[in-house]
């Protein structure tokens, strides 16, 4: 086994790394200039894994604009050069979506250039994206827990793209992303899990419109959005592999609104960085929880009563 394999966990959970649990991401770097290729490998798939797709000096100067604002607000290590993104002891931090705000090297790295222009190319039309960035800065520690986005951001249309850009190179100490194999494609999730949203409430059910309305958070309420804790327990449950890479900055993880994915844990003394970006057809319906220059999210105004 490569050592580096060795120990591998996401969410505390050490990862069973045997051929039939575990593997890599499947390169579609053949495919990545044929439109109709590439829709049929994601509709088989669920994901698109394109190393090298954008331009690795970009995202490298995307890179320096989010570290130089972490060390300003004191959030690295001060013996350590800034761009090392070596975390203070004890940071805790996981989220940071104000790293996206007025952060122009990281705005035309995910809106305009090679991005657009493949999901362009993908999408076969004009594409709108999301106006909210998700930027992860995750400190030592567990890795993103197993979700689907749909229950994020299923009020638009559900032909919706997750663009995964690692600001820097992940590899497999740092702790990148991975997704269960084949888990697009379940029907039991279709049927279930991946119909809920994490903003609804019990109109029906006393007191339950106000504890939304003064409870929420980025993070939604009372339910999370994930599907397990355990993403060991989670692949025996649904089968298939969890499937993930060493990453280098300039490559690119695209993936659908229903696949499951989580993130490794984060053993190295750095931070994790990473942005999400969502895309989709202009002409379809958009998620009004995450357009306009101040998007609600799971804030308040993002709650949605219906009956239990």
């Amino acid at each position: 086994m490569n050592a580096r394999l060795s120990g591998l966990a996401s969410q505390g959970v050490e990862l069973d790394l045997s051929p039939a649990s575990f593997g890599p991401l499947r390169d579609s770097t053949d495919v990545r200039g044929d439109a109709e290729a590439l829709r049929g490998r994601m509709a088989l798939d669920g994901y698109l894994y394109l190393p090298g797709l954008l331009d690795r000096a970009l995202v490298l100067e995307a890179r320096k604009s989010v570290t130089d604002r972490l060390a300003k607000e004191g959030l690295t290590d001060p013996d350590r050069p800034p761009g090392d993104a070596v975390a203070r002891p004890d940071s805790g931090l996981r989220f940071k979506p104000d790293l996206a705000h007025d952060n122009e090297p990281l705005h035309r790295l995910l809106y305009s250039g090679r991005m657009m222009e493949f999901f362009g190319r993908f999408l076969g039309g004009p594409v709108r994206h999301y106006d909210f960035t998700w930027m992860r800065a995750v400190a030592p520690g567990l890795g993103t827990h197993p979700h689907g986005d749909v229950v994020f951001m299923g009020r638009g249309t559900h032909d919706l793209y997750t663009a995964w850009t690692p600001l820097g190179d992940v590899d497999y100490v740092l702790g990148g992303l991975m997704v269960l194999e084949g888990s697009h494609r379940l029907q039991s999730l279709r049927e279930g899990y991946l119909t809920r949203d994490v903003d609804t409430y019990c109109q029906n059910v006393e007191g339950e419109e106000e504890h939304a309305r003064h409870n929420s958070n980025l993070y939604g309420w009372r339910w999370d959005g994930r599907i397990s804790s355990d993403p060991a327990d989670l692949r025996e449950r649904l089968g298939g592999r969890w499937l993930t890479a060493e990453y280098r900055a300039g490559d690119l993880l695209v993936f659908s609104a229903y696949t499951i994915h989580a993130s490794l844990d984060n053993r190295s003394d750095r931070i994790r960085l990473s942005s999400d970006s969502r895309y989709q057809l202009a002409s379809e319906p958009i998620d009004e929880r995450w357009i306009g220059e101040a998007p609600v999210g799971h804030g308040p105004a993002g709650k949605r009563g219906r009956i239990c």
